[in-house]
């Protein structure tokens, strides 16, 4: 069941509503697409939190990262 809910939208916030009811969206379908934007966003932002987390604690990665250094270092033109 859909559940109707009730905001005070500041200007700034008018101002993005209204374009994006300019590309044809109706309030409602620009809130709900919004909204369900922001929460991907937020949990792409903690997979990816969580999988730097796993990286830093994989000490056979470490080890892997720092050879790749040292090679690049080791390649690179002198001066």
């Amino acid at each position: 069941m859909a559940k109707a809910i009730s905001v005070r939208l500041d200007e700034e916030t008018q101002r993005a509503l209204q374009t994006l009811e300019s590309s044809g969206l109706t309030q409602s379908e620009a809130i709900r697409t919004s909204l369900m934007a922001s929460a991907a966003r937020l949990r792409r932002g903690q997979e990816l939190a969580a999988e730097a987390a796993s990286l830093e604690a994989d000490e056979t990665d470490r080890q892997e990262m720092l050879n790749v250094a040292s090679l690049m270092e080791s390649l690179r033109a002198p001066g």
